[in-house]
């Protein structure tokens, strides 16, 4: 598959096996989720085929698509001749005045119908949500109404709806809590077909993968293990292709240097052998990989005071709902704090609650109710917003952006910022409005870099990060001597980074100093 002169992959011949579970990986734009509607025949590859069993589910990655119908019937959908089928049929006894033309057709649908279990296909829709933990009460709902971990239970019934042979699922973990990703990790574990995935978290891969298929190089290879053994895999063959292409170019120059010294002489016949030789070792070029790593380092101006911040009494609530209820506490310069909880349950409203005063932050007036945020001496913080677009003005070049956050900065500067973090020379001058999410999250690293804040609020900050974007910011992170506030449903992130949990359940916050594994460990 290829996009003009771009090649998504070529010539791929592989095998998903029955009963494993492939993670499929790659960076963005190589052509992952391209490759997922060639498989489930949405796309049409240019050259080759695929072979598919008779039924193959596909998660939905559009949550929203769905709002206006029933959930009952949403999942009905995930056999698409059946729903059709149905669909025509309740048009035609819908009419006033049937031809006999219709009733022709009635006894076809209903032929269909028969074909695909459609008279049972509501029971057998409540089941699959039944064992989804969607309860009854919510069958008859309208998808709108739902959560966004409850919207992706239905998504998965959708595409298990009709037992099928394997299952395709881009990006499953989008939009969802940590609670709803441990639930899909355990659910994906006892699936017994074909299982694919798209994934950019490392722990899920790692805890649900039997194989990865990863792109790269034009082509997919498969390596056994989860994220962590294919990149070790990876770069041990890497290294050594490398260096056998290193030692042949030795050879060569060896046998080349001999070619030049004695080809006017008299020993021809050896200098024909060489030259036999070097066309027989002439290294083929090495395919260049697709993975680029950003280069992400967040360093302070000058340190804050030992009290970072100070929490006193805080409230906030939105009319009756309360969110955030007397809530004090205090933190020292360094702490990183983990905010953890259901999506909805507060956290980014404790984020903004926290900036609205915050020397350096930027953000819409945001009142609290009651209490006090008293930030510390010297703090400066740098915020990364949930909505991280909304934040990027438009109308600018990205570098006409940067240069009005930091005028002192000069142009090479800021260029060789946008190159760590994968900015190629010409992209400097793109509109940011023309920002995909990933380079406009990107973007905003260039930001916290430029500003060198002595506090990081970060809330949701993988959200559109490929794997080594993830990577880069973990180990940016763990290194930071900063004060860090972070919410992530990123496990490894939370797990390497945090060293202290603030935990919403909805009822409260919870305090809880220590780190996530300590955390898992006392609520187990």
């Amino acid at each position: 598959m290829r996009y003009g002169a771009k090649i998504l992959f070529e010539d791929v011949s592989t095998v998903f096996q029955s009963a494993r579970r492939y993670g499929l990986t790659g960076p963005n734009g190589c052509g992952k989720s391209t490759f997922m509607k060639v498989l489930s025949g949405e796309l049409e590859a240019q050259k080759g085929s695929v072979v598919r069993p008779k039924r193959v589910g596909v998660l939905s990655q559009d949550q929203f698509a769905f709002d206006a119908f029933r959930v009952v019937d949403t999942v009905i959908m995930g056999n698409r001749p059946l729903w059709q089928a149905l669909s025509e049929r309740d048009a035609l006894y819908a009419k006033t005045d049937m031809t006999d033309e219709d009733g022709m057709r009635l006894g076809e649908l209903e032929g269909i119908v028969a074909e695909n279990d459609g008279y049972s296909a509501e029971s057998d829709a409540a089941i699959l949500l039944d064992g989804l933990d969607i309860p009854e009460a919510l069958h008859e709902r309208k998808m709108g109404e739902l959560q966004g971990g409850q919207k992706v239970r239905v998504l998965l019934a959708q595409a298990l709806f009709g037992g099928p042979d394997a299952l395709l699922l881009d990006e499953p973990t989008n939009h969802l809590d940590l609670e709803s990703i441990h639930w899909l990790q355990d659910f994906m574990l006892r699936y017994q077909g074909t299982l694919i995935v798209i994934s950019h978290d490392r722990h899920f891969l790692n805890s649900v993968c039997t194989h990865i298929a990863d792109i790269d190089y034009q082509t997919i290879i498969t390596y056994t293990g989860g994220y962590d053994e294919m990149v070790l895999a990876k770069t041990q063959i890497r290294s050594r292709i490398e260096a056998q292409n290193a030692q042949r170019e030795k050879k060569i120059a060896q046998l080349q240097e001999f070619i030049a010294r004695f080809s006017a002489g008299t020993r021809s016949s050896q200098v024909m052998s060489r030259k036999k030789e070097v066309e027989r070792l002439q290294t083929s070029d090495l395919a260049k990989s697709n993975i680029a790593r950003p280069f992400i380092r967040f360093e302070m101006k000058r340190p804050s005071g030992r009290h970072a911040l100070e929490v006193k009494g805080l409230s906030k609530s939105y009319g009756e709902h309360s969110v955030i209820r007397d809530f004090t506490a205090s933190v020292s310069r360094g702490e990183k704090i983990g905010l953890l909880g259901r999506n909805g349950v507060g956290k980014t409203t404790m984020l903004r609650s926290l900036i609205a005063n915050a020397p350096g932050a930027t953000d819409e007036p945001f009142d609290i109710n009651n209490g006090a945020v008293e930030w510390g001496h010297e703090v400066s913080v740098g915020y990364f917003a949930q909505d991280h677009r909304a934040t990027i003005q438009p109308g600018r070049t990205i570098l006409e952006w940067l240069q009005d956050i930091d005028p002192t900065a000069g142009t090479e500067e800021l260029r060789g910022l946008l190159g760590q973090m994968l900015f190629i020379r010409e992209e400097a001058t793109k509109p940011t409005e023309a920002l995909s999410g990933g380079e406009a999250a990107r973007l905003i690293f260039c930001r916290l870099m430029l500003q060198k804040p002595n506090v990081l609020v970060l809330d949701e900050p993988t959200n559109h990060l490929d794997l080594e974007s993830i990577n880069a910011l973990n180990i940016a992170l763990q290194k930071y001597d900063g004060a860090i506030f972070l919410v992530t449903h990123d496990h490894d992130l939370l797990d390497e980074v945090a060293t202290r949990i603030w935990r919403f359940d909805g009822k409260g916050i919870e305090d809880f100093k220590g780190a996530y594994e300590e955390f898992q460990t006392a609520y187990a």
